[in-house]
């Protein structure tokens, strides 16, 4: 039995399998949860044999049943096996670790009960392509336009992005809430697009700019504001898993060179470069630019660098610990889940070993998307991290070194021959207190070279050690004659400092002319290499193929083509995850709220014609980012206050449907960078190498410079010169070694990417805010700019501490009540007393908190 067509596609996206009446079908309703629970062995296990001969992929198949019989029972819950063995557990197998719910168990009843009926005619063999069911999920349709809704009443509707929330608001009766005060926007917007709170001088300027563009002039400046990129950047960097350590093992080798990517991802943030280009750039950048790559123009450099997004995986294959099949294998899995969950929002990854087992991703597809990227990640002919570095030193540069080198080695020769001389000179002086009889044999000895010395004359030089003259022990005979040399050593030194520093670029490239073949792996295991693989997409997504080489250029082509395929404006995913991820980031939660899988297991759009008339704008606009900040912030949605209403929180507890803004803590970076600000001791030097970091005595990760004695022991800290200050986006990442202070706030493991932060609130953050020692230094630092710029008077003390922690002016109470903290403090005490209040400015929710 079996329903039209048209009919079971309308019951998927409007029926319920909990509503009684609601007809059910296999296709929409019981294959799902078969395919969860029931495919890995009754259809699709790795050795392909059919676990009781039975297989649960088609409708008939099901009634005809396995080795103990028909499994359904049209009709007939009662006498159908699968449902029998679903309800007493005895099916899936106990090992299993995620089981079918009792919700699932009695859908898969109700189908039975009302005939097992199918949606549609079934195939004479079993489909392995996405089903007609799976490819009307949401995420797979095109992206379309739709009209934003019209409004009886529209006065507070500010952009279209308004007019989109307000109609579902009003299926619940609800609203927006009254726009929020003007110091409340100035800080939310302020940390929004810069990391940072605004400054005194700011606040006063805003607050005076009574014109009506005087926000949309705020939101301007920030856009333009080199801090932007910072801040946006670092959101970035999450998705790409950025870190300056290799991770794996417990060694975490650092990678030297991966600040460039980070600077790259900031630079083309300020640019607002088109996200189009930059998409394109960090997939195969390398395939931009000619090889062999040498002599590099700064454009070049850029667009090489750009492709340490897929370097930012852990790698483990240049430590001498790691099994090299199982750690390569391990990088190009880690690398498919950066893009696919950055990029296309699924969780690709799951189908490494099997069938995806909830959306419509088969094992083949995961390995035609690795061999797009195997080309570069070649696992016959492996490329360790070091072996990857691209050189930046241009042939007028090597020329110029060999020069150099040249000029060296004839300071070289110099100290040789002089250090010749004076051995000599010192040999003849101690042969005269020998015995006649033995000078000429030591003579001997002495212009033997040491590696010819026979027995004799070794026994002969051990019975007269001071003969024994070399280039190390020269001194101890003649300390004018090693100083001497050492000057001329000095000399050849200072020549070689001349050279160009070599520098290096951590990024991907291939092997010109060398495309290796890609083998779907049995079970995901390396060692069970099976069927060939051709490069492709996603099938669900039109099964693109990849096109052949193209005998014009060195590489394969294929990242190009599948980073262009991407970003081809048609692509129904690339775009709605991108300006997802910009909502998130303004709002706390994104309109999916699982940025990194818009699949069967993530959630679903709280709005999705907003959504996609997001995408659109997003893409007609040139892929630019920056249009939709605006575009977001300069709505009501955003401008409104953050107060609760009882009826709001009845009606969207959580609130989906933005009746109000959301309260958001502060990110790591943006607590210590904030801290940092309002101390006056913030360092603004941007890019360059990381400043390090270290373990202090009692194991805390703090900034630093390693300074160990022979026993491990930290000695006297090594200057930094000012960069201990800056912004916590330049502080080294090190999986192994996360900055305390940043960890203990949540900052993100890259494991190997982060692709939505959390956000705790624990004991610990307290602790540290009362006794770490970067906040106790910041607060002292407060202290000391506050009575710098105040004064002595107690009330203008705590007035100005009150603008830079939370960038308002005190209420009366307020005021009065630190003003009497300070005042009844002794002469001797005033000093402490004022870093203490300052510490309590820091470690309070105002200062932790944006509304």
């Amino acid at each position: 039995m079996r329903l039209p067509f048209l009919f079971a596609l309308a019951l998927i996206g409007s029926a319920s399998a909990g509503d009684e009446k609601t007809p059910l079908t296999y296709e929409a309703h019981v294959r799902p949860i078969l395919k969860t629970h029931c495919f890995q062995c009754h259809g699709e296990s790795a050795d392909g044999k059919l676990k009781g001969k039975l297989d649960v992929r088609l409708r008939r198949l099901l009634v005809k049943g396995g080795k103990s019989g028909p499994a359904v029972v049209p009709g007939k819950r009662g006498e159908s096996l699968l449902y029998q063995n679903l309800v007493k557990a005895e099916m899936p197998p106990e090992d299993v670790t995620k089981r079918p719910t009792k919700q699932e168990i009695e859908a898969i009843g109700r189908w039975i009960d009302q005939g097992a009926v199918t949606a549609r005619e079934e195939p004479e063999a079993v489909p392995h392509g996405p089903t007609a069911e799976e490819l009307t999920f949401w995420c797979f349709q095109p992206i379309r336009r739709p009209d934003p809704p019209k409004l009886e009443d529209d006065g507070r509707v500010r952009t279209p992005i308004d007019r989109f929330l307000l109609a579902a608001m009003k299926s619940k009766g609800l609203s927006f809430s009254p726009d929020a005060d003007r110091i409340a926007l100035l800080r939310r917007a302020t940390f929004d697009l810069t990391g940072l709170p605004p400054k005194p001088d700011e606040v006063a300027a805003f607050l005076a700019d009574e014109s009506s563009d005087a926000y949309d002039r705020l939101v301007d400046r920030h856009l333009a504001s080199p801090a932007y990129g910072e801040r946006w950047g670092r959101h970035w960097l999450d998705v790409a898993g950025y870190a300056d350590s290799e991770g794996y093992d417990e060694r975490d080798a650092e990678r030297k060179w991966a600040w460039r990517y980070r600077d790259y991802v900031i630079r083309s943030h300020n640019a607002d470069k088109p996200f189009d280009r930059f998409i394109q750039e960090q997939l195969a950048g390398d395939e931009l630019v000619e090889p062999p790559y040498a002599n590099l123009k700064p454009a070049e450099i850029d667009t090489l660098v750009a492709t340490g997004f897929l370097r930012m995986g852990p790698d483990g294959t240049g430590s001498p610990n790691a099994e090299q099949i199982v750690a390569r294998n391990q990088v190009v899995g880690d690398t498919i889940k950066i893009v696919s969950t950055g990029l296309l929002g699924l969780t690709v990854g799951c189908a490494q070993c099997h069938n995806h087992r909830y959306d419509p991703i088969p094992q083949v597809d995961y390995y035609r998307m690795r061999a797009v990227f195997e080309p570069a990640y070649d696992g016959t002919d492996w490329r360790t991290p070091a072996q990857r570095l691209v050189s930046l030193t241009t042939d007028a540069e090597r020329k110029k070194s060999a020069q150099i080198e040249a000029e060296a080695a004839g300071v070289d020769r110099e100290r040789e021959a002089k250090q010749a001389q004076f051995i000599a000179a010192t040999v003849e002086k101690e042969l005269l207190k020998v015995p006649d009889e033995y000078r000429e044999a030591l003579r001997w000895v002495h212009e033997t070279p040491r590696t010819d010395r026979s027995p004799l004359q070794l026994a002969l030089l051990k019975e007269h050690p001071s003969v024994n003259v070399t280039p190390g022990s020269l001194y101890l005979y003649d300390q004018k004659a090693a100083d001497e040399l050492k000057k001329i050593a000095d000399r050849a030194s200072q020549i070689r400092a001349k050279k160009p520093l070599e520098e290096f670029l951590h990024a991907m490239t291939e092997v010109p002319g060398k495309i290796p073949e890609t083998r779907l792996f049995n079970r995901g295991d390396p060692n069970q290499p099976k069927d060939v693989v051709p490069p492709g997409t996603l099938q669900v997504l039109g099964n693109a193929p990849i096109a052949a080489r193209d005998a014009s250029i060195p590489t394969s082509g294929r990242r190009l083509a599948f980073a262009r395929w991407l970003t081809d404006g048609k692509h129904p995913l690339t775009a709605r995850v991108i300006v997802n991820r910009a909502w998130m980031h303004h709002f706390e939660q994104g309109i999916v709220r699982t940025p990194g899988d818009f699949g069967a297991l993530g959630d679903r759009p709280s709005n999705p014609d907003l959504l996609d008339w997001l995408a659109d704008e997003f893409t007609r606009g040139g892929w630019r980012l920056k249009p939709i900040h605006k575009l977001i912030m300069t709505s009501t949605a955003y401008r409104q206050a953050s107060r609760r209403d009882p009826r709001g929180e009845s009606a969207d507890p959580e609130n989906r449907l933005l009746w109000r803004m959301n309260v958001h803590r502060l990110e790591a970076e943006s607590i210590r960078d904030s801290m940092l600000a309002v101390s006056g001791a913030l360092n603004v030097k941007m890019f360059g190498p990381p400043v390090p970091v270290m373990a202090d005595e009692v194991g805390q990760i703090v900034v630093g410079r390693e300074n160990l004695d022979g026993e491990g022991k930290v000695q006297a800290p090594i200057p930094l010169n000012g960069d201990e200050f800056r912004r916590s986006l330049y502080v080294q990442v090190r999986r192994s070694r996360l900055l305390s202070m940043l960890e203990c706030f949540d900052v993100p493991v890259m494991e190997p990417n982060c692709e939505a932060r959390s956000f705790s609130t624990v004991a610990p953050q307290a602790l540290l805010l009362m006794n770490n020692t970067f906040v106790l230094a910041q607060s002292e630092q407060f202290a000391k700019r506050v009575r710098r710029e105040a004064g002595d008077d107690p009330m203008a003390q705590v007035t100005l501490a009150w603008k830079l922690a939370f960038a308002r002016t005190p209420t009366t109470q307020e005021a009065n009540g630190g003003a009497a903290f300070l005042a009844k403090m002794s002469a001797d005490k005033k000093d402490a007393a004022l870093t203490r209040f300052c510490q309590a400015l820091l470690s309070s929710n105002e200062f932790l908190y944006v509304d």
